[in-house]
């Protein structure tokens, strides 16, 4: 389980990355209080999801326009096609947590992830 930061620290409609995490994890707050986690990098091109805009239940990548399903990881649309990889958050003592997916992260073509080749 990895602390993020105080709930009272993350706004609704605002996202935090954690960049202490390979790939990198957002958690994002939705304007009803919800709380999801996303790898935070687009499976379509190399953007940060953090960066992107948080509409209902859906974060939409700045790049391109992908939308991805906030509770599910799936992509609306093109130009993604592939999912991003979901984590699990609590919320213990007023601090989100991180628990990382055991499954592997989908990322865009042609990135790796660091000491992987």
């Amino acid at each position: 389980m990895i602390p993020v930061c105080p709930l009272d620290d993350l706004p609704p409609g605002e996202a935090h990355r954690l960049d202490a995490v390979t790939p990198p994890i957002t958690v994002f707050r939705t304007e009803d209080g919800e709380l999801f986690a996303l790898d935070d990098t687009c499976t379509h091109q190399d953007a940060s999801l953090a960066d992107g805009w948080i509409e209902g239940c859906a974060v939409e990548c700045p790049l391109h326009a992908s939308r991805f399903d906030l509770r599910t990881g799936r992509p609306d649309g093109l130009p993604a096609k592939i999912g991003v990889r979901t984590h699990e958050v609590l919320v213990v003592d007023g601090t989100i947590h991180v628990v990382p997916s055991a499954a592997a992260p989908n990322l865009p073509p042609g990135a790796q992830l660091p000491g992987v080749h």
